[in-house]
C-alpha cells in the first residue's frame, strides 16, 4: 500500500546544468561532462491514457520558445503529465465523468484534481473532447462532495480503503476522511474557472447547487460558534500529524467567525484549527460561488448567505490573523486558535501562506503580504530548508526537505525577473535526471527524493512556464545560467 507519505527513492542519473548545451552528469556515480541528449519521458501514444489536440499544440508551441534544452524537456514531460498517466476513467456521455488519481496514489483528491486539470483549462474552447473531461472533473467531484463533504479523497468505487478502520463515519467511497477546508475550495475554484472561461453552464445543474449549498453548510458547521460539529478522527499511528488532536476535532478554537480545518493541505493535522491560507482561500471561494449562483441560478438568497459569510470570515481575518512578528513586522500567521495563540511557518503546500497572491487573490504588493513572504523564505520559518539548496518543505516529509511546489509558487508569485530566473534554475538542478517534479528532495542530495510520481507538481511546473511564456517571455529566450 502505497500512502501519501511516501519513502526516500533514489534515481540512477542526475543532471546539472553547466553552461548553455555543456552538462554535468553521472552514471552510476561516475561524473562526466558533455552534452546530453533530453528524449522524451512521456508514454507511447498508445499508452496515454487522454490526448488532446489543444493540448499537443501548446506543447509544441511553448517548447519551441524555451532556450535551455533542460527546462524544454521537462515542459514537455511535465505538462502533459496528468493527461498522459492519471486519468483513470472517462466516459463523455451521458454525463461525463472523469476520475484523475495523484499519481502513485490510486484514488481522487478534491484538491489535487482540481490543481492537475487547472492548466490545461485555457485550452477548453479549442478542444471540445478536452472540455468534457474537465465537465467529468466537475461532476465526479460534485459526486464526491454529496457522498461526504469532509472527505478529502475517494475511490473509483465503493471498494473501501486502506484507512476503514480510521474512528471516523468512514463509507466504502473514501480513500481518506480528512477534513480539510481548502478540498471544498478547490472544488468552487474549478467550477468557477471553467464556466468564466467556457460560458458552459451544462455541468451547473440542481446536483452541482446542492453540492454548493452542502458546502456551504459544511463552512458554517465548522465555525463552531454552537457546538464543534459532527466531525471528528483518530487514527492508530506513530505519526502525530495522523490524526486529530483531543476529542479528534483538533485543539479548542474560541468561534471568532473563521472556518476550522483539523487537516491542512499537506494532509497533516493542524495545531491551531484556525488554518489562515485556507480561511483566505474560503473567502475568494465563497465569493465566486456567489457570482456563479447570481449568473447560472439567479439564486440572489444564496449569493447572499455566500458573500455574508465571505465577509464574516475576512473580517476575522483582518482582526486576528493580522500578527506581529518581532523581526519583520506586521505579518499574517499560519495558524491562530482565536484565543491568541498563533503559530509562524509555512508549508510548501497550496493554499499556503506564500501561495496567497495565486489561490486567493492578495495583492503580491499587499505590506502585510510582503513581509510575510520575507518571514516565509527565511530562517524564521521552521520548514524553510538550508543547505546546498534552500527552499520552503513542511511537516509532512521533514524540516530536511524542501519541496519542487515551493519553487514553483515562489515564481508564480513573483514579479522580479532574477527571483523566477532563481526558481526556474533550483527546479532544472533539483529533479535528479528523471525530467520530473518530485513531491520533495533532500536540501544536500536532489537524488533523495520522495514520490516519483506526483502529478500535481508536474502539471503546476508547466502552468509556471506558460505563465512565464505568455508574461515574461524574454526569461526563456536565453539559457537559465
Amino acid at each position: 500500500m502505497v500512502t501519501r507519505r511516501s519513502f526516500i527513492r533514489k534515481s540512477g542519473v542526475v543532471l546539472a546544468s553547466l553552461t548553455a548545451g555543456s552538462y554535468l552528469h553521472s552514471v552510476a556515480g561516475n561524473w562526466f561532462a558533455g552534452p546530453v541528449a533530453f528524449t522524451s519521458k512521456r508514454p507511447a501514444l498508445s499508452e496515454r491514457k487522454f490526448i488532446s489536440r489543444a493540448v499537443e499544440a501548446a506543447i509544441s508551441s511553448h517548447k519551441a520558445r524555451i532556450a535551455d534544452p533542460e527546462l524544454a524537456w521537462m515542459f514537455e514531460n511535465c505538462f502533459p503529465n496528468t493527461l498522459d498517466t492519471t486519468v483513470k476513467h472517462f466516459t463523455p456521455s451521458p454525463e461525463p465523468d472523469t476520475f484523475i488519481i495523484t499519481g502513485d496514489i490510486d484514488a481522487m483528491w478534491l484538491r489535487d484534481s482540481t490543481a492537475q486539470v487547472w492548466p490545461y483549462i485555457p485550452f477548453v474552447n479549442e478542444d471540445q473532447d478536452l472540455s468534457l473531461l474537465i465537465q467529468g472533473v466537475i461532476n465526479r467531484q460534485v459526486m464526491c462532495v454529496l457522498i461526504d463533504p469532509y472527505a478529502n479523497a475517494f475511490n473509483y468505487g465503493a471498494e473501501g480503503s486502506h484507512w476503514s478502520t480510521d474512528l471516523t463515519e468512514m463509507k466504502p467511497e473514501l480513500h481518506e476522511r480528512k477534513w480539510e477546508v481548502d478540498s471544498l475550495c478547490y472544488v468552487i475554484r474549478l467550477s468557477h474557472q471553467y464556466w468564466k472561461t467556457s460560458g458552459n453552464t451544462r455541468p451547473f445543474g440542481d446536483r452541482w447547487l446542492a453540492a454548493m449549498k452542502l458546502i456551504v453548510k459544511t463552512f458554517r458547521e465548522q465555525q463552531r460558534k454552537e457546538d464543534a460539529g459532527p466531525y471528528s478522527f483518530k487514527r492508530k499511528t506513530t505519526s502525530p500529524h495522523d490524526t486529530a488532536q483531543g476529542n479528534g476535532q483538533g485543539n479548542p478554537v474560541n468561534p471568532v467567525g473563521l472556518i476550522c480545518s483539523v487537516f491542512r493541505p499537506s494532509d497533516d493535522a493542524t495545531i491551531f484549527p484556525f488554518l489562515v491560507p485556507s480561511n483566505f482561500f474560503a473567502v475568494s471561494s465563497l465569493r465566486q460561488l456567489a457570482g456563479m449562483s447570481r449568473g447560472i441560478h439567479h439564486d440572489a438568497g444564496f449569493a447572499e448567505e455566500c458573500l455574508l459569510l465571505a465577509d464574516e470570515v475576512e473580517a476575522a481575518l483582518m482582526k486576528y490573523a493580522v500578527v506581529d512578528h518581532f523581526e519583520y513586522g506586521r505579518v499574517y500567521a499560519y495558524e491562530i486558535d482565536g484565543f491568541g495563540s498563533v503559530l509562524h511557518m509555512d508549508d510548501a503546500n497550496v493554499p499556503s501562506l506564500l501561495s496567497l497572491p495565486y489561490i486567493a487573490g492578495i495583492n503580491p504588493a499587499d505590506e502585510v503580504y510582503r513581509n510575510t513572504r520575507r518571514m516565509v523564505l527565511s530562517p524564521m520559518n521552521p520548514y524553510f530548508a538550508e543547505g546546498r539548496y534552500s527552499g520552503v518543505g513542511g511537516p509532512h516529509i521533514g524540516k530536511e526537505m524542501i519541496w519542487p511546489l515551493s519553487y514553483i509558487m515562489r515564481a508564480m508569485t513573483s514579479n522580479d525577473d532574477d527571483e523566477i530566473r532563481y526558481c526556474l534554475k533550483m527546479l532544472r538542478e533539483t529533479h535528479a535526471g528523471t525530467g520530473f517534479m518530485h513531491e520533495s528532495f533532500d536540501k544536500n542530495d536532489p537524488e533523495k527524493f520522495t514520490r516519483s510520481w506526483f502529478a500535481w507538481a508536474n502539471t503546476m511546473f508547466g502552468e509556471l512556464i506558460i505563465r512565464i511564456i505568455r508574461e515574461k517571455p524574454q526569461l526563456l529566450a536565453s539559457a537559465i545560467e
